[in-house]
């Protein structure tokens, strides 16, 4: 773990972006979850910055949300699911193909937890939420996977 810390934390050498993109690539690619958040809760002891925050700043483009959908994910997955589902629902329209991506995929995994996060995360939930954004025999089939209100 701290070996590994160490590779991570190394973002003021001289190396070029691609050389840190693949130290961040063979890291967050190859562990498991558990040993990841290992991983960075020492990042934070070592920089005092959280793994996000060094992704952000020596990062961009594709590689740079890739990276960050990963490491939102090992933190806390419910959480970065809810996180999709509002905004697959927010705004005007509605991205129906990440809603029912998400709905389908987690239903019988985590759908619960995923609910609990979207309820702290943005004061409503999440059966609410489809109930207001969708509408005829998707509505009640997304309804039925989601579950009673909260």
């Amino acid at each position: 773990v701290v070996a590994e810390t160490l590779k991570l934390a190394d973002v003021s050498s001289n190396d070029s972006s691609d050389s840190l993109e693949t130290r961040f690539l063979s890291i967050l690619c190859t562990r498991s979850y558990a040993h990841l958040r290992r991983v960075f809760q020492e990042f934070v002891k070592l920089t005092n910055h959280d793994v996000e925050h060094a992704i952000r700043k020596r990062m961009s483009g594709d590689v740079r949300d890739a990276f960050l959908a990963i490491v939102r994910s090992v933190k806390n997955k419910p959480a970065f699911f809810a996180d999709k589902l509002y905004k697959s629902m927010k705004g005007a329209g509605t991205d129906e193909r990440t809603l029912t991506r998400i709905m389908i995929s987690r239903s019988e995994i985590d759908l619960f937890n995923i609910r609990g996060e979207f309820i702290d995360l943005f004061d409503k939930s999440l059966h609410h939420m489809i109930e207001k954004d969708t509408s005829g025999d998707y509505r009640k089939a997304l309804l039925a996977l989601c579950g009673g209100e909260d």
